[in-house]
């Protein structure tokens, strides 16, 4: 069979890849990885690192890659065929990357070359992919013996499997819930929603109504502008309790197969494999492991920042909730608010305050002028060019482009490829929910090329934006983001340009590879702040109807009410990161989740949500996304990201001399270095907070 999996020569071959293709695949590579294994720790390799890797990360790379593209069509693309062939491959590929991590002979290969008297003559990057390897080996086993080693292995493969379920759960139980409104249930929504919800019950084949989903395009504007207080309600009930116990019984909505998506068990058996892999590697808890490859020292420093940031927060945190609280019961007749109005009042006041509402803001944000704009400031800063670029695809609404540099003055030579992107913007069925950004492949000055350039790197940029609809005119429109939504396609571009202008040759630290988990967020959380720039907003939107540009005026509306409810903002985010520390700080979370969470919003949150509240349930980024016991670097990083954004505003937002200082320090450099030391390289200083809290308002 020709199978376009094992063609790792050039881009995935997305349009042809199939289920089938999967198993007999993955069942190729993993035995020229078993044979490189073999190879690598033979007598016929010498102890050096280029010769290793010539034969062994080759290899794995390979399987890596096919590995990834099959994982990235179980995000965008599920279908019962190709969730079934990831399903019955994982545990193999879980086995083979857990005996690697394991293998005394490689540890101690490894070791002879990290010994080696040569070693100190190795460049600094190649010093640290070193060290990292080294590192990973304790943390992956490689010293455990016998039966300890046996149960560690068996782990990481029970661990896999169940972050999938997790994953899976939220994603069917995300899916399989609908309901039908009328057209005056949906008073207050704006019509660029009422004619998704109208084309999705015709879909459906039914004359009437409006069929609502629990996909962000849907959920967020319903929330935020429905006036029928018993329609949000409903979908509040059923968006917290997706994945849990509840949802079966919810509002009367019985789903098939409810019960069957329970992650409540899933939660469970994950942290109680978590703390018996911390105990077996020797560790008091799976933070202490978790934490070793971060920038934070210990589980303590980083609840003790958490708990200060909350009580920095905290006197904001009240005056917003007692306006909303006011408002409610003086505008809206709303006494008791509750957990289902937060986000109605909220946009009413905000409303009442400013004198606009985010859906008028978002008749200015078409998705190409976004676009061109976004590009615009990274093609001014760094110096590059992005254009069009073709390559099979995954969905017809999927575009791929290329970031090129100028071939030095002087020069002959034509642009010079720098990486390449596929962009993913919109939501559907069968795509799990969220944003975010994964490789298609590393930069890397492969050890099989024979002295050609680099490898390029590729990425995904992948969102969950409203897709165009049909106008009345009967013509489509261009897709229209909200602010939020342009603040997230911002963030996930800021990672994939760490991971695509990496200058990093060795591709175990280069771009995002290496980086500190609480560092990660940096580029991704810097890009964000161009969104509240007038030079940037004005170039970057065109009203769908007229063409016009956002008024200065709306933008200063816009711009006073930036820190709009940021103090409850904050203490939610401290909320949720607190609650993933003490989980996996803590031996015995594994009984008392619930506990746990009610414990943490009794210290920390003003405005408790439900007793029926699951929102653990689907609480993705730590129970299957990598972020355990690290939710908290979002608050981390951005301590250096509004510190680093900073100097721009010192010396000049669009000054290519800044961008220039910024890229070579942090982007270019990836993980090759201690991301302090990448910071410090920028701003000439260690971080500090007060940028943050200024940036959200909060500062004394």
């Amino acid at each position: 069979m020709h199978n376009p999996l094992l063609d790792t020569s050039a881009l995935p071959r997305f349009g042809e890849i199939r289920p089938e293709h999967v198993a007999p695949a993955v069942n190729a590579l993993l035995a020229e990885g078993e044979a490189a294994l073999e190879a690598v720790v033979g007598p016929d390799v010498p102890a050096d690192y280029d010769a290793m890797s010539a034969v062994f990360d080759t290899a794995t790379e390979r399987l890596g890659r096919a590995w990834s593209a099959v994982s990235h069509l179980n995000a965008v693309a599920d279908t019962p065929e190709l969730r079934a062939a990831y399903t019955e491959a994982l545990p193999k590929v879980t086995a083979f990357y857990t005996k690697l991590g394991a293998d005394e002979r490689l540890y101690a290969k490894y070791k002879a070359v990290a010994t080696a008297p040569q070693a100190a003559a190795l460049n600094a990057a190649r010093r640290k992919a070193l060290a990292n390897a080294m590192r990973d080996f304790v943390l992956s086993g490689a010293e455990l013996q016998g039966a300890a080693k046996d149960r560690f292995s068996a782990i990481q493969a029970r661990q896999a499997e169940m972050g999938q379920a997790f994953s899976e759960h939220v994603l069917d139980a995300t899916d399989a819930w609908s309901c039908i409104a009328t057209e005056s249930e949906l008073d207050g929504v704006p019509e660029d929603v009422r004619a998704a919800t109208r084309a999705a019950a015709q879909a459906a084949g039914l004359d009437t109504g409006h069929k609502l989903s629990l996909h962000m395009p849907v959920y967020i504007p319903v929330m935020q502008y429905a006036r029928d207080r018993r329609l949000r309600e409903r979908l509040y009930r059923a968006h917290v309790t997706r994945a849990s116990e509840l949802a079966a019984t919810v509002q009367g909505d019985i789903k098939p197969g409810a019960t069957e998506r329970d992650n409540s068990a899933v939660m469970r058996e994950v942290l109680a494999l978590r703390q018996e892999e911390a105990e077996l590697l020797g560790y008091a808890n799976f933070a202490e492991v978790s934490l070793i490859a971060k920038m934070a020292d210990s589980p303590q420093q980083v609840m003790d920042f958490l708990r200060d940031l909350a009580r920095r927060a905290r006197p904001h945190a009240e005056r917003d909730l007692a306006e909303l609280r006011e408002f409610a019961a003086t505008e809206l007749v709303l006494a008791d608010m509750q957990a289902w109005d937060l986000a109605f009042v909220a946009e009413k006041l905000k409303e009442a305050r400013y004198a606009f509402s985010d859906n008028e803001v978002k008749q200015y944000f078409t998705e190409p002028k976004v676009l061109a704009g976004l590009f615009k400031i990274i093609e001014t800063l760094f110096e590059v060019a992005i254009r069009p670029d073709t390559a099979p695809v995954w969905n017809e609404h999927v575009r791929f482009f290329r970031i090129e540099r100028a071939a030095p003055a002087g020069s002959t030579d034509g642009p010079r490829l720098v990486g390449q992107f596929y962009l993913d913007p919109y939501a559907r069925p069968g795509k799990r929910p969220g944003a975010w950004m994964d490789d298609v492949r590393g930069r890397w000055a492969r050890p099989d090329s024979n002295g050609a350039a680099p490898q390029t790197p590729v990425a995904q940029l992948v969102c969950n934006f409203a897709a165009p609809v049909v106008g009345k005119n009967g013509k489509e429109r261009p897709a229209l983001l909200s602010h939020d939504d342009v603040t997230t396609l911002f963030h996930e571009f800021g990672h994939g340009l760490h991971h695509m202008l990496t200058q990093v040759d060795d591709i175990g630290v280069a771009g995002i590879a290496g980086v500190e988990w609480d560092a990660v967020e940096l580029p991704s959380q810097f890009m964000e702040n161009f969104c509240w720039e007038w030079d940037v907003v004005r170039h970057m939107t065109a009203h769908v109807d007229i063409g016009e540009p956002l008024p200065r005026a709306l933008f200063d509306k816009m711009l006073a009410a930036k820190n709009f409810q940021s103090g409850l903002q904050t203490l939610r985010q401290v909320e949720l990161s607190l609650f993933d520390m003490r989980l996996h700080a803590e031996p015995g979370s594994a009984g008392k989740v619930q506990q746990v969470l009610d414990e943490v919003r009794d210290e920390v949150s003003l405005f408790p949500p439900p007793a029926f509240n699951r929102f653990q349930h689907s609480f993705s980024h730590i129970f299957a996304g990598g972020y355990a016991a690290g939710y908290y670097s979002y608050k981390w990083a951005e301590v250096l990201s509004a510190d680093a954004y900073a100097a721009f505003e010192e010396e000049g937002v669009f000054n290519p001399a800044v961008g220039r200082r910024y890229r070579q320090a942090i982007l270019e450099a990836g993980g090759s270095r201690p991301a302090m030391e990448s910071f410090k390289a920028f701003r000439g200083r260690e971080p500090s907070i007060d940028a943050l809290l200024r940036h959200q308002g909060m500062a004394d």
